[in-house]
């Protein structure tokens, strides 16, 4: 049975949604699941936005089906190539060989990188620049680039007619659509911290062409953006606008504190511990602590995009810092946060290096600046520490204000 939803007087959500995958392009967890969706406007002429993954196929034919009710499908606009949104592609064209498949000259060439089709659709092409307008069952679209948002083709149409922007990957989320369609439907302030997620992880690295994206969004009216995942916007279209800036400028959301710590036997931990009751003591909300062996990265660098200070705390390892810190400092770098304020704790029982080597890493990132001295732990923290350690978290404090 089809599971269609109406959006407007034309339009429609034929996507669906996922509850089973256990990691998001099998790498990040998404214990809440994965929307993937897919919209057609039902005119005149029929058109498709993209489609979803192979492994919903039936529900999208389903969808699909009862949305032509019969009749050819006449229009496809591909947004992203990425197979989560285009594995379905092929039997489209092959079920209806006469689709005019409206793409990008980058998205084209991608197509047949990841597709052999049973017949020459040279024919099915309308390509499409940067600003060209189409019409559709009296919709007019235009086309606005968007490379590296986050895949060198991606791209994003506006609907000048209805105002509404089909925004492939940007404006996006992690979990499953549990019914309701709208932000307006939901709580939407406990749907932040997936977007903050997807964001970061997926996109976070592009920064300069995100922002370039909202520079070019920000000219046109939007009454509604319809993203690849997750929820539909109309009420929070603002409000994501906002964090989008933060996010691609590498501005912290909060002043506060973040602890990263990777401990073996306890005692890192415990100094981490110590460090974030003295900042409360002081009078810091909202500190954050994670364990790195224990929380996967992608929840922990959502949160470094989010705060302005952050601790690393990490044993010595192999006369470097700790495997899992290791990797953690890495995706940092591979993600580009910038603008942060970092201050150190390192452990080490003969030869505490761990330090030295996490400032090595960060030092990559623009505007990093370090805070307070290095405390450097011999195995445990001593009470002729204490007043080491005060004195760091008053330094952190300080500079929070």
């Amino acid at each position: 049975m089809h599971n269609v939803r109406k959006i407007n007087d034309d339009l429609y959500y034929i996507g669906s949604s996922s509850r089973r995958v256990a990691l998001f392009e099998n790498v990040y967890p998404i214990p809440y699941g994965a929307s993937y969706n897919s919209y057609f406007v039902d005119g005149d002429e029929t058109l498709l936005f993209d489609t979803i993954d192979k492994s919903l196929s039936e529900i999208f034919f389903e969808n699909l089906s009862y949305c032509l009710k019969g009749r050819k499908l006449d229009y496809m606009i591909i947004n992203h190539i990425e197979p989560d949104h285009s594995s379905m592609i092929q039997c489209v064209v092959e079920k209806y060989p006469d689709v005019k498949i409206i793409c990008n000259q980058k998205t084209k060439q991608m197509l047949y990188q990841f597709f052999e089709f049973d017949f020459d659709i040279e024919g099915n092409f309308k390509i499409i620049k940067e600003g060209d307008k189409i019409t559709i069952s009296n919709h007019e679209y235009t086309f606005i680039m968007a490379p590296m948002v986050h895949w060198p083709e991606a791209m994003v149409t506006y609907d000048i007619t209805k105002k509404i922007l089909y925004s492939a990957d940007a404006f996006g989320s992690f979990g499953a659509l549990d019914g309701n369609l709208f932000d307006c439907n939901i709580d939407f302030n406990e749907r932040i911290d997936e977007y903050r997620r997807y964001y970061t992880n997926i996109v976070g690295k592009y920064g300069l062409q995100v922002n370039n994206l909202l520079k070019k969004a920000s000219s046109v009216q939007i009454d509604m953006i319809c993203p690849l995942h997750g929820l539909i916007l109309k009420e929070n279209i603002p409000l994501m606008i906002d964090k989008y800036m933060h996010w691609a400028n590498y501005e912290p959301e909060i002043k506060s504190v973040l602890i990263a710590y990777a401990s073996v036997y306890g005692s890192t931990e415990n100094a981490s511990e110590i460090l974030a009751s003295k900042l409360s003591d002081l009078g810091v909300k909202n500190i954050k602590m994670y364990d790195v062996s224990k929380t996967h990265p992608s929840y922990i660098l959502a949160d470094a995009f989010k705060y302005s200070h952050i601790v690393i705390a990490s044993s010595t390892y192999n006369n470097n810092i700790f495997v899992n810190m290791d990797n953690f400092l890495s995706d940092i770098v591979k993600h580009n946060l910038q603008n942060r304020c970092f201050a150190i704790i390192e452990n080490g029982s003969w030869a505490p290096c761990a330090a030295n080597c996490a400032k090595a890493k960060l030092e990559a990132l623009l505007g990093t600046k370090f805070i307070g001295d290095i405390l450097t732990v011999k195995s445990s923290l001593k009470k002729s520490q204490e007043s080491d350690i005060d004195k760091l978290a008053k330094d952190i404090f300080n500079s929070l204000k």
